[in-house]
């Protein structure tokens, strides 16, 4: 099992997105996602979000809001079967200058417009949780993603399955 963090900085109704096309034999290749990684060792969620941040961009979040855990099982030839524990952020109180990013691009994306680029499919369903105005009473969630193959299969919200 994997434990990560992922966070959606958020500025003037856009998301800081990277675009996934620096590393080699990346699971996330050309996809474009939030900013976050792996934990190191004594880490908490809100300790390694917050290093992930000023690694990756160059930005010091302040009171990022722990939002959800999501599980991700995958099953592919390529990686086997992993499970993931991600741990969800929004921010939207930082500080710091953008710096370039080792591991794609970075760039400042309207909400509306992200669906429209490469993605994960379940992303969608946790960015729309993410939206406080349309889920005041979501303020944590648990979600199950479960892909093969790279297609997402089951979405599971709460222990209730989702049609997708």
């Amino acid at each position: 099992m994997i434990n990560t963090t992922l966070c959606y900085i958020e500025k003037d109704s856009s998301y800081l997105m990277l675009h996934r096309v620096k590393k080699q034999n990346d699971l996330n290749k050309d996809k474009w996602i939030g900013i976050g990684g792996k934990f190191e060792e004594g880490e908490s969620p809100e300790d390694c979000v917050l290093r992930e941040a000023m690694e990756e961009t160059g930005l010091s979040l302040n009171h990022p809001e722990y939002r959800g855990i999501v599980t991700f099982v995958s099953d592919d030839a390529k990686h086997g079967r992993i499970t993931e524990f991600m741990h969800l952020f929004w921010c939207g109180n930082f500080a710091g200058n953008l710096k370039e990013c080792d591991e794609g691009n970075l760039e400042w994306v309207p909400k509306e417009k992200i669906n429209k680029l490469p993605h994960w499919k379940g992303d969608e369903i946790f960015l729309d949780l993410l939206d406080r105005e349309k889920h005041p009473d979501q303020p944590f969630f648990s979600l199950k993603l479960e892909y093969v193959e790279g297609e997402l299969k089951r979405a599971v919200l709460d222990g209730k399955e989702l049609d997708f």
